[in-house]
């Protein structure tokens, strides 16, 4: 009688797991924007608060001047590479860091329609964007580094002139001058491993990428963005915006 007594005890328990499986799901499915949106922002309120106050941070911070630190002849080796565009455009970066990620959280929304998930995607993406840009920011104003091309932007008729310290005397462009001292470290960098590391994070969860079945496919579709992101890095070095180490630190 006992054994047939743990019989039915197990199998109501497995049809219970089951039954409460199957819920979770309809539970899920029922989880929109519609239903539960307002819900979760009001939850979360507080987060959104703080993602406002890092946004008037960061503007805080790019109004500050950087440090202007003391630039000698014998440097200006170094710091004379040719003035030119950029290959990956200021504009084109949130675009890709940012809105190319969000409408990959919205296309899984659209399939699972779990509110909840696209909420803590997009507050995480946001949080992962905002603290990098105002530590990246500051950092930039704090060690106010010239750029690799800063010769021409300090002197762009090629004639240098200098103090009784030898410190640089610049007569180009006041804001030119200004972006001239911002190399360290990479603002490009840090964004796109910002917002394309977390969308790889995001996709490897999604995709079930380290479920140890040996899916190449997956992989390469995690590590995807994470490659956008290192070629942005190194395309900072080819247009003479950033050294090497700028790059680095951005990474990191």
């Amino acid at each position: 009688m006992a054994s047939w007594n743990s019989v039915f005890l197990s199998w109501l328990k497995n049809f219970s797991n089951i039954f409460k499986y199957k819920m979770d799901e309809v539970q899920l499915g029922s989880h929109t924007i519609r239903s539960h949106g307002f819900a979760i922002a009001r939850t979360h309120m507080h987060d959104w608060l703080i993602l406002v106050l890092l946004v008037v941070i960061w503007v805080v911070i790019l109004i500050i001047h950087p440090f202007y630190r003391f630039v000698g002849k014998d440097m200006m080796d170094d710091l004379r590479y040719p003035l030119q565009s950029n290959t990956v455009p200021v504009w084109a970066v949130p675009m890709y860091a940012v809105l190319l990620p969000m409408l990959i959280f919205i296309f899984v929304y659209i399939r699972r329609r779990d509110v909840y998930d696209l909420h803590h995607a997009v507050l995480g993406l946001l949080f992962s964007v905002l603290v990098t840009a105002v530590i990246t920011d500051s950092i930039k104003n704090a060690v106010g580094r010239p750029r690799p091309d800063f010769f021409w932007r300090c002197f762009p008729d090629g004639k240098d002139v200098y103090d009784k310290w030898g410190n640089v005397i610049c007569h180009g462009d006041k804001s030119v001058i200004r972006e001239g001292h911002k190399s360290f470290p990479s603002g490009h960098t840090s964004w796109s491993f910002a917002g394309l590391g977390f969308l790889s994070l995001y996709l490897s969860g999604k995709i079930k990428a380290f479920d140890r079945r040996g899916h190449v496919a997956k992989l390469c579709i995690v590590f995807l963005p994470l490659l956008v992101a290192s070629l942005v890095g190194i395309s900072r070095v080819d247009d003479y915006w950033h050294h090497w180490q700028d790059v680095f630190a951005g990474v990191s």
